[in-house]
């Protein structure tokens, strides 16, 4: 377990607040009173959401380090089905599988962030890897093995959106620095599809803006964190309006420990792949 000593590993006791959040201190009676709120959230929701989790200060530095470190963003205006795989042009044009949306956003890979940087500690860290298996009922998870995409900073500026998808990752974590003046909703729909059901129907239906009644909202505000298992719940970001950009970190984790994207989802987002 990570330590608030000083020790060689870095402390993130400066990026979370470990008063509201005690993720250092799982195995006490309040740890286990915490975790099981979590999972009480996440079971009703589908989401659990833990709002003012990251420190003002490391939110104000992610936010400095995303404006620093934007030559380094690839900028990204694709299209690409839910699945980020290549459009089957045999079925319909209303079939999911087929059926293409917009991704536009300017992406900061995991290898060009500080390993100084706040966020970038606290996701390195044992605990929150601990707490987010606490959670999801996990004897075990590990940490993305992919070294652009494990974790990552997302700027959407104006008119830029995510498009519908599933997670390639059977959980994700994000991080709000900075909400939208307008839009940038993060829009989802829960338990979609299982791994014994696709479910192309009930897909199909929200690509078509049949299904907003069963769509839900998650609240952003700086310093939320946020975790779902983005594999079964279909989700996007609205298009981003006003002056003031979106930015964002999504924490990815998996039950494998060698999970990386595949080529076509990794060339759309950071332009290369990760060999």
């Amino acid at each position: 377990m990570d330590t608030l000593t000083n020790t060689s590993k870095p402390s993130y006791a400066d990026v979370v607040d470990l008063d509201r959040y005690p993720i250092d201190d799982l195995d006490s009676d309040r740890g286990r009173a915490f975790v099981a709120e979590c999972k009480a959230e996440l079971d009703a929701t589908g989401v659990c959401n833990l709002a003012g989790f990251i420190r003002p200060e490391a939110v104000a530095r992610m936010v400095e380090l995303a404006g620093a470190l934007g030559d380094k963003a690839w900028p990204t205006d694709r299209t690409h089905t839910v699945y980020f795989e290549q459009p089957d042009e045999s079925l319909p044009e209303t079939d999911p599988r087929r059926r293409q949306v917009r991704s536009a956003k300017h992406g900061i890979a995991y290898d060009y962030i500080p390993a100084d940087a706040p966020v970038r500690r606290l996701y390195e860290s044992d605990d929150l890897t601990t707490f987010i298996a606490a959670v999801l009922g996990k004897e075990t998870l590990y940490r993305s093995a992919d070294p652009l995409d494990a974790f990552q900073v997302t700027t959407f500026y104006p008119g830029e959106e995510l498009g519908w998808h599933f997670d390639r990752s059977e959980f994700s974590m994000t991080v709000m620095y900075q909400p939208a003046e307008s839009g940038g909703e993060f829009l989802y729909a829960p338990g979609l599809r299982t791994d014994d059901d696709e479910n192309y129907d009930g897909v199909a239906k929200v690509l078509a803006g049949e299904a907003d009644a069963d769509l839900k909202v998650l609240p952003s505000s700086p310093g939320s964190l946020a975790f779902f298992r983005g594999e079964h719940a279909l989700h996007h970001v609205t298009p981003i309006e006003g002056s003031t950009p979106r930015i964002n970190s999504v924490l990815t984790y998996g039950e494998r420990p060698d999970m990386k994207l595949n080529d076509l989802t990794s060339e759309i987002f950071y332009g290369r792949t990760s060999a």
